[in-house]
């Protein structure tokens, strides 16, 4: 849908008012993170689940917001799309009509679908076209009734956010091993020497590059060596179908990098279940078990509420990455991503403790 119809369509499903009351929450992040002057934008969602209508809110929230701001702006909203599904043709004519140098503005309850001929990364197609842009991806886990728990999160004084983030990267990216327990019984050996580490904190000003809003973590994938131990996770858990908000921990025991035992109730079994899957569908099915990222949660207005997009985010918490990483400087290459957060880490890099 272009933008009246997807404008009339908010109307139609009583979510017109929703969005523009969250438009004036969003005015406030295009300057600190986007820098935005005359670019265009376009604002990209799909209308979600019932009661689940988080995506096409925010996207409508953004649209307003940057009418109000005066900007030249499209929203374009989609049926939801999942893994294999391809975009609306609206969507792929828009992102293809877009000249380089703009600004997109992503909103998805799942998956933003095959894009097309304009590849099969989103976020290369990106830096190829030299676009900036923002990003929140799985909102289908979010109840549309608690939309104001992702703008709290993104509603951060963005300068001292932004020097604590890089602060932090700066010392990550320096160590070598990194050492990692919590109260829950984790106790895991990460070494990344030689490997980048890269803050999400909000500043997506630079030519060809984004991330997520709610921002809020530093995050680095491992260098292949030494990744061994054993992870309690206790915080939430990303499957393929949704996030879960973990009621019994789910202990997970690594090996050379691997995933190689999953033990603890109901959500054990869901995430074993979705390594199994994934292993029965990918190319490289040896990838699904791999460790892919180790990740920092700063973001101090976020907490966990059963969404990715911001419980990976949370302060006093870390996470561990199951699957790719290849578009993050990682030479992973799997058919999933799954975040697993874990509360409260004493983390150590070359055996300093990391003081927060």
């Amino acid at each position: 849908m272009e933008t009246l119809e997807s404008l009339k369509w908010l109307k139609e499903n009583n979510l017109y008012d929703l969005a523009f009351k969250v438009s004036f929450a969003l005015k406030k992040i295009f300057t600190p993170c986007l820098a935005i002057k005359d670019e265009k934008l376009l604002i990209v969602g799909d209308i979600g689940y019932e009661n689940r209508n988080v995506a096409a809110v925010l996207s409508g929230a953004y649209y307003l917001a940057a009418e109000q701001l005066k900007l030249d702006t499209k929203l374009i909203l989609q049926g939801v799309k999942s893994r294999g599904d391809i975009s609306d043709e609206d969507v792929v004519n828009n992102l293809s009509d877009i000249k380089s140098g703009n600004i997109i503005i992503l909103n998805m309850s799942d998956k933003l679908g095959n894009i097309k001929e304009l590849g099969k990364s989103f976020r290369r197609w990106i830096a190829k076209k030299n676009h900036r842009f923002v990003s929140a991806m799985s909102l289908g886990d979010l109840a549309t009734s608690n939309i104001d728990l992702i703008l709290k999160a993104i509603d951060v004084n963005y300068k001292p956010f932004q020097t604590l983030h890089e602060k932090i990267r700066q010392k990550l990216e320096k160590a070598k091993e990194i050492h990692v327990t919590t109260p829950a019984g984790t106790n895991l050996y990460y070494d990344k020497s030689g490997i980048k580490a890269i803050a999400a904190d909000g500043n997506y000003t630079l030519p060809g590059k984004g991330g997520n809003l709610p921002a809020g973590e530093v995050y680095a994938p491992p260098n292949g060596k030494r990744i061994e131990g054993k992870i309690v996770i206790d915080g939430s858990s990303r499957t393929h179908e949704h996030t879960i908000l973990i009621k019994k921990p789910i202990e997970v025991t690594i090996e050379d990098g691997n995933i190689v035992e999953i033990k603890g109730g109901e959500e054990a079994k869901q995430l074993e279940n979705t390594l199994k899957w994934a292993a029965s569908v990918a190319k490289n099915p040896g990838n699904v078990r791999r460790v892919c990222e180790l990740g920092i949660g700063l973001n101090p207005n976020a907490q966990l509420i059963g969404a990715m997009i911001v419980d990976d985010k949370t302060l006093g918490t870390a996470h561990i990455g199951i699957g790719s990483n290849y578009w993050f400087g990682g030479s992973i290459y799997a058919i999933i991503h799954l975040d697993q957060v874990f509360k409260n880490p004493t983390i150590y890099l070359d055996g300093e403790l990391l003081k927060i």
